[in-house]
């Protein structure tokens, strides 16, 4: 049976994914599917769908909270929205990401959030952005038995000093902190905005899962923000988000019916009142 199946009771039947058996999917060149969740409802869908593993994002404070950037973001946050993803969860692996400044001050620091996280939500991992200038902190953590995963390339917590969300193209920088954060033991590693040819050389040095978004197709899995892939944010998204459905013209139709047949006095109807 495959890992990922968007038949709901093939994907309830799979079992439970793990830590372990998300970095073996590499080995087993089994692309992993992971999509981003921010309450029960959606989580639940996702899951049901079949994903591998839900990323309760700080991207939360933009898509939920609508925010310009990802930098206000609190940790009392971040446990409140992971709460209610773990609780729809049966199957999928739950990775919580650390806000900014949870983890910058010191490893730690990093360790009593990191493990206030898991201790409060009931989630499997944890995901901290930086390479090379957080692989003392990655260190620290997986010595506690703590998993987590890396993000480089693009991170949203340093847009401030990036200027911006701009392509990272520093090839040596990529390569050290993808190489960094393995030796510090992460099990795997988001790569966001980087060259397609830098992302295969980064996915082929390493013995552990890549996952790409706006990194092309050669990374070992890939990530969206679910909204964006559903057509529920407003435009404009990112150039790599392929859209695979628009729920928002959905959802506003159906209201813009709703509210004419209210108007209308045509609903409810008979069939939709009580007797």
């Amino acid at each position: 049976m495959p890992e990922s199946n968007s038949n709901g009771p093939a994907a309830r039947a799979a079992p439970p994914m793990t830590v372990p058996r998300f970095v073996d999917a590499k080995k087993r060149r089994q692309p992993l599917c992971v999509l981003t969740g921010y309450d029960h409802l959606w989580a639940g869908i996702l899951d049901t769908a079949g994903i591998d593993a839900i990323l309760v994002g700080d991207s939360l404070g933009m898509v939920v909270q609508g925010k310009p950037t990802t930098i206000s973001v609190t940790l009392p946050q971040m446990i409140y929205h992971a709460e209610m993803v773990v609780r729809a969860v049966r199957r999928a692996l739950v990775i919580v990401d650390l806000p900014f400044l949870s983890f910058h001050v010191s490893p730690q620091q990093a360790l009593r959030n990191a493990g206030r996280i898991l201790k409060r939500t009931g989630a499997s991992a944890v995901k901290l952005e930086g390479g090379l200038n957080q692989a003392e902190t990655i260190r620290t953590l997986t010595a506690a038995d703590i998993p987590v995963m890396a993000h480089v390339g693009l991170k949203p917590q340093s847009v401030l000093k990036l200027g911006g969300y701009k392509i990272q193209r520093d090839a040596a920088r990529l390569m050290a902190d993808a190489r960094a954060a393995r030796d510090a033991g992460a099990f795997g590693i988001v790569l966001e905005c980087i060259p397609v040819e830098m992302a295969r050389a980064i996915t082929a040095e390493l013995d552990i899962p890549t996952i790409g978004i706006g990194a092309g197709p050669h990374c070992d899995g890939q990530v969206l923000v679910t909204q964006d892939l559903l057509g529920l944010t407003p435009e404009p998204v990112p150039s790599f988000v392929k859209r695979f459905a628009d729920l928002r013209g959905v959802a506003q139709a159906a209201i813009a019916e709703y509210i004419a047949e209210v108007r209308a006095r045509t609903y409810p109807d008979a069939a939709h009142s009580h007797t």
